[in-house]
């Protein structure tokens, strides 16, 4: 037996609750192998990030190298960088893989910040991932971030529209910044839309954008199709919540080890 291998640029968190920690249990409830290549060090809770230490470049592209080597990739998904240094070295290791597959899956989780607004970047965040986004076949901006994406704008249709231009091949809008009882998640590619609907579930939740976009990945990592995979891994992400529990005051872990069936869309 085998499983397909994710390979996962992102930042360890010592809450265990986000980044790359989070990245690793929702890829292998998924049925998928993750490859971690930690990207920052971080210093945070289940609520806050106190502080944010990137590794340097050479040291990502190492990491990325001794498994590449050996290794075939099914999909990568790509969460903080950290700085424009590192983003530029993924980008560079992307673009190889893609000599050989370019069909490569590609999911970009823009995280800008942490839910409490805390910087995840030492440099602008918006220009430090600026060289992958025409690299995404898939990115999962939350409320927020797709307004800072894009200037400011509000509206959907025109985030999307905006990120497709930049190169981004599809687009998961994600709702659940929002304050209304229902959650819309909107995906958006050239000349096609989707949106689902969730009820929103009281209380906050550390790493739920981590969960879905390597869920995400995962599912294309298997050889599925976008709208399949993202539906999946939606269900998947609000299974976790459902069963989320708590370490400590604040925000609760999803619970990624959830019993979880998949059903056909």
């Amino acid at each position: 037996m085998s499983r397909p291998a994710v390979l996962v640029f992102a930042g360890a968190d010592p809450s265990g609750g986000a980044g790359i920690q989070a990245d690793i249990q929702a890829i292998a409830a998924l049925g998928a192998h993750p490859l971690s290549v930690i990207t920052a060090l971080t210093v945070q809770d289940n609520d806050r990030v106190h502080s944010i230490h990137p590794v340097p470049a050479l040291l990502v592209r190492q990491q990325a190298r001794a498994l590449l080597n050996k290794i075939d990739i099914s999909a990568v998904k790509i969460g903080i960088v950290g700085n424009r240094a590192n983003a530029e070295a993924i980008a560079e290791i992307v673009k190889k893989l893609r000599l050989r597959q370019p069909d490569l899956p590609v999911v970009l989780d823009p995280v800008l910040a942490s839910g409490h607004g805390d910087a995840l970047a030492v440099e602008n965040a918006l220009q430090a991932i600026e060289p992958l986004l025409a690299l995404a076949s898939l990115i999962t901006p939350n409320l927020p971030e797709a307004a800072a994406l894009c200037g400011g704008n509000r509206r959907a249709d025109s985030q999307a529209e905006a990120l497709l231009q930049r190169g981004c091949r599809h687009v998961l809008i994600k709702g659940g910044h929002g304050t209304d009882a229902i959650v819309v998640n909107r995906w958006f590619t050239e000349g096609d839309s989707r949106s689902w609907t969730w009820p929103r579930l009281p209380g906050a939740f550390h790493g739920t954008g981590c969960t879905l976009a390597s869920a995400s990945a995962a599912m294309l990592a298997g050889g599925n199709d976008m709208v399949e995979s993202i539906d999946v891994a939606q269900a998947y992400c609000h299974q976790t919540l459902l069963s989320s529990y708590a370490i400590a005051e604040g925000q609760r872990i999803p619970n990624r080890a959830v019993s979880f069936f998949r059903e056909s869309i």
